[in-house]
């Protein structure tokens, strides 16, 4: 059942039409389902719920029960942030606002009968569905790596368990020793996200491991907030960082996880840590729905529906929408607009024009925060980019600690508008 893109949501009336006739439902209360419970996925249940007033049946299939944010969790790396302070439980949405929270794994989509098959034998029927399953690593991405390594080589790429396990492998460097890092290639979760991570570690070995060495190995010329993060390093971790981009063979790397070596445009290192984060995709979920074109799921931005199923809206780091990059703030703006998308089909209530905007806060030292951000819209091509901002190289202490302190309350908010 595959519905064809170009025809599918191509001018902005054609979305306003779709959004002003409600679905043909059967009987009893539209029923969405939504497919992953972060930053996207969690957001959209909660709005749905809040806002329909008990008029949308709504579930959540999420597998964890505690679900630690990908955001932020450079910061427990760093030990600025206890691994307590990014858990979070769907309690208050199951309880406060009737969210049929399920844990599960979802492993079929059937778009012609609209329903969800769960690992645990389960089936959901949906009217609409939203999948906002986050990202998934790219086989063969990094040679000598797959899955089965991420024990002795840590992606920590999807927070928890990996986190901890990369904290500990680089408290447990030895004197003097190496830490690598295998950067990602465009386009990723988290653009400044392995950049802070290196700043976050360097912060732990000047403190207890002062003679430690980081490499990095980027297959990008450029990174997000080069400048700014650079200009930390130099003044933070004089001399213990290397980066290497890809005019000097960054791009050119394979890692060897049981001899803890990683070899750079020919040369090997051996190494006491190495963290090797691929290059990524949509959650599976997407690509076993049939809705992804090459990596990612195309959607459109007026309502974040896929272009190719009408009934299915993907979000956050799965979706390619346009300019907005892949980030926690990104999946939850997207989501307000897909749950306004969404009330807007079932129960005929007013949708808006989709708005859209984003900051990456990154920690490079103690209080030394930066940020980037933009505001977005829909066109009918994408999300565009309005206008942005950034920090500027040379700030003062007090600004960087007023953003850093910014980026804190902004966790607060952010994880309160998605768990309630």
């Amino acid at each position: 059942m595959a519905v064809d893109r170009r025809k599918f949501l191509g001018t902005g009336a054609a979305a306003a039409a779709a959004l002003q006739a409600p679905a043909v439902l059967g009987a009893g209360k539209p029923r969405v389902v939504v497919v992953g419970g972060g930053a996207g996925g969690a957001t959209a249940a909660r709005y749905i719920a809040k806002d329909s007033k008990g008029a949308i049946d709504v579930t959540l299939v999420e597998p964890t029960r505690t679900y630690y944010t990908c955001f932020f969790s450079n910061l427990y790396i760093g030990g600025f942030q206890e691994l307590a302070g990014i858990a979070h439980s769907y309690g208050t949405l199951a309880s406060q606002y009737g969210v049929n929270v399920v844990h599960d794994w979802a492993v079929g989509i059937d778009r012609d009968a609209r329903t969800v098959s769960l690992a645990g034998g389960g089936m959901l029927p949906y009217d609409r569905l939203i999948l906002s399953p986050g990202i998934d690593f790219v086989d063969g991405a990094v040679e000598g790596w797959d899955i089965t390594s991420q024990n002795k080589m840590p992606h920590a790429y999807k927070a928890g368990s990996q986190s901890e396990l990369l904290k500990a492998q680089i408290e447990a460097m030895p004197e003097g020793g190496t830490f690598a890092m295998v950067a990602p290639p465009n386009p990723y979760r988290c653009p400044p996200g392995p950049y802070e991570r290196v700043s976050m570690v360097a912060h732990v070995l000047k403190q207890r491991n002062p003679t430690a060495k980081i490499i990095v190995a980027d297959p990008k010329p450029k990174f997000s907030k080069m400048a700014l993060f650079q200009e930390g390093w130099g003044s933070h971790y004089d001399g213990m960082i290397d980066w290497i981009g890809e005019e000097f063979g960054g791009g050119n790397v394979s890692v060897d996880p049981d001899a803890m070596t990683v070899t750079i445009d020919g040369e090997v290192t051996k190494v006491d840590a190495c963290n090797v984060i691929p290059a990524m995709k949509a959650g599976r979920i997407c690509e076993m729905a049939g809705i992804t074109e090459g990596n990612w799921a195309p959607v459109s931005g007026h309502t974040m529906q896929s272009r190719l199923d009408e009934n299915i809206h993907v979000l956050g780091d799965a979706c390619a929408q346009g300019d907005m990059p892949k980030s926690g703030f990104s999946a939850n703006s997207q989501a307000k607009v897909a749950a306004m998308a969404v009330r807007g089909a079932l129960t005929d209530s007013k949708v808006f024009p989709a708005k859209f905007s984003n900051t990456c806060w990154s920690l490079i030292g103690t209080n030394d925060g930066v940020k980037v951000g933009a505001t977005y819209q829909a066109t009918d091509e994408k999300i565009a980019k309005v206008d942005g901002f950034i920090s500027q190289t040379g700030e003062d202490a007090e600004l960087r600690q007023a953003t850093y302190e910014e980026s804190i309350g902004w966790y607060a908010g952010i994880t309160s508008d998605m768990f309630g």
